[in-house]
């Protein structure tokens, strides 16, 4: 196919970023096709600005137009399973905003439907397709870092309480884990694979949203210590230390655009890794390439391997739901 027509799921702040983005990149083979809302008309104003030619306030609809042929949802967490399902059973190309679902029996489902009908399906963790991300994954393959002993990761923000957004509300999917730490939960995963063993404790708010997470995940010789919290403030970062040498991507690491990278002697020296545009046209283009190519899945990011993050962070939610 020589262009990608996308139907967007969803009119909100991603939706929205992520159709312009489609728009940018119209000259590389992107176009918007069609939005679906579960407000009509919210469908139609947001259409109207992009020029998108079809409107639907139901996914099914979207699902089934002719001239979709990838689609990218941008719901509450909660809605991510159902809607995929939509799109898998009509045949069409997924790219779903992270967290992939809400638990890992959502994930589970839907991998294996998406294998059953050989449908291209993908979690939207934008960060792996960055340049400074895949400069480091260069890096580690290279072995100049000796073998991963420690990643250490974190960041935190504070919201204003909106009682509307998702993000307060545990039934959407809310709370600092599925919002934000899925991104240090994803890139330990993409450096160190599956867990042998999750640890974590942390702090429910009123809402019965986690509010912070500490967590500690063993693999063997190597452990990962990551943390995500709502009630304090810290700039997101990451570091990969080896025997050998260490780097740090720089925060925001959801959006790096420097590493930091030490030697064996200490001596540090800083690589530059600017973002074309906002950064998302990379997922985009991956999945324009996999579809091009006929493959069903990204090896960057790898629908089991979603499924196993969604594993991991359902022992991070039990253990800081237990011990609160």
């Amino acid at each position: 196919m020589d262009t990608v027509r996308w139907g967007v799921v969803g009119t909100g702040r991603m939706a929205r970023t992520m159709a312009d983005e489609i728009g940018r990149l119209g000259d590389q083979g992107h176009a918007l096709a069609a939005v679906a809302s579960r407000r009509i008309e919210r469908a139609r104003e947001f259409a109207a600005s992009r020029k998108a030619c079809a409107v639907y306030d139901n996914v099914r609809g979207l699902a089934a137009d002719t001239s979709v042929d990838a689609v990218y949802i941008a719901t509450p967490p909660s809605e991510h399973a159902a809607a995929m399902l939509e799109c898998v059973t009509a045949n069409k190309a997924v790219l779903c905003e992270k967290p992939f679902t809400l638990d890992a029996d959502e994930a589970a489902q839907i991998a294996a439907e998406a294998k059953r009908r050989e449908v291209f399906v993908m979690e939207a963790m934008w960060t792996r397709f960055l340049p400074a991300v895949e400069r480091l994954r260069a890096i580690i393959a290279s072995g100049e870092l000796g073998h991963i002993r420690l990643v250490i990761g974190g960041g935190a923000f504070v919201p204003g309480y909106d009682p509307g957004n998702y993000l307060f509300d545990p039934t959407l999917g809310g709370g600092a884990l599925l919002d934000a730490g899925v991104y240090l939960v994803s890139m330990a995963s993409m450096i160190l694979g599956t867990p042998q063993r999750v640890l974590a404790t942390g702090a429910i708010g009123r809402t019965g949203i986690d509010e912070q997470d500490v967590i500690v995940l063993e693999h063997g010789e190597a452990s990962a210590t990551l943390y995500i919290s709502m009630r304090t403030r810290r700039a997101p970062d990451f570091e990969i230390l080896g025997e050998h040498g260490r780097v740090r991507l720089e925060p925001p690491m959801y959006r790096p655009t420097a590493l930091s990278v030490w030697d064996a002697n200490g001596a540090l020296h800083v690589e530059n890794h600017p973002i074309d545009g906002t950064g998302y046209g990379a997922q985009l283009a991956a999945v324009a390439h996999a579809l091009r190519d006929g493959r069903r899945e990204c090896a960057v990011m790898p629908l089991a391997e979603s499924v196993r993050i969604m594993q991991t962070m359902d022992l991070v939610r039990t253990q800081v739901q237990r011990f609160t």
